[in-house]
Order: structure tokens, then sequence, then C-alpha cells
């Protein structure tokens, strides 16, 4: 399953999924896994959740949605035990626009990795409703 966190910057987006993430430990059977653009939300998570800075791999900015979805594979394939991976920013992290064809692309394969991998994916993307195209609306919750 993929939801999104979809919302303008500073809607309340990072805490909303920080909340959801931390009340996942209550449902979630398997390791969680946060992956963010910095630092900073670090100790905001509960410790059984492994928090990721991926500015400190070469995905870390500006990466293709294919690299991010490689960056994923390589967690899953290391550890069969992750039922959850969260993203916060998103969009910062994957410098493809949401309306390419690549990000569409994207998507049809995180949706194939979490059926095949019994594993969720929980995102923010920061960017406004009506900007979104279809493919990522009906993951929106």
């Amino acid at each position: 399953m993929i939801q999104i966190i979809l919302g303008d910057k500073g809607s309340g987006k990072t805490k909303r999924l920080i909340d959801l993430v931390n009340e996942s430990l209550k449902n979630e059977h398997g390791d969680i896994i946060f992956i963010d653009d910095d630092k900073r939300y670090m100790y905001d998570l509960r410790h059984e959740i492994r928090f990721v800075d991926a500015s400190e791999y070469p995905v870390g900015h500006k990466c293709t949605a294919n690299e991010m979805l490689s960056f994923m594979c390589g967690m899953l394939s290391a550890n069969f035990d992750i039922s959850l991976i969260a993203m916060d920013a998103f969009v910062k992290l994957v410098r493809t626009p949401l309306d390419a064809p690549e990000m569409e692309n994207f998507f049809k394969k995180l949706e194939g990795l979490s059926e095949a991998h019994h594993c969720n994916f929980l995102i923010s993307v920061s960017a406004p409703a009506n900007t979104v195209p279809e493919f990522v609306q009906k993951y929106v919750i």
C-alpha cells in the first residue's frame, strides 16, 4: 500500500507523517524506516524506528525517481523484515517533476514492490493538491 500526505509547504505534513509513523509501531509487525533529507526530525521518532538521513548517501539530494526506487529496493533486499518505509521531503529528495512520465512509472513500480515484499510506503509530498497528476491523487490520504 502506498499513502501520500499532500499539502503546501508549512501545512503540517511532516508533523502528521511523524505522528503516523510513531503510531504505526502499534500495527506494523516488521521494521520501520524513516527517510528524510536531513537529521532535523530524528529525535521526534520513537527509538524503534530506523532513521535514514538520505543526504549521507549518493541519492541525498537531486536524485531521479529511479535512483530513489533503487535506494529503497536496496533496503528491502538487505532486510526482509521491513514492513513500512516512510519518506519526508519527497519533492526535495526526488527532483523529478511529479507530472513526468518517469514519476508515473516510479509509482507503478513502488506499488509492485509493496505487493511483492508486503511493505507499505508513506510519503509526504509538498505540492498544492490541484497540481498533482491523477496517478498521485489516488494515493492521497
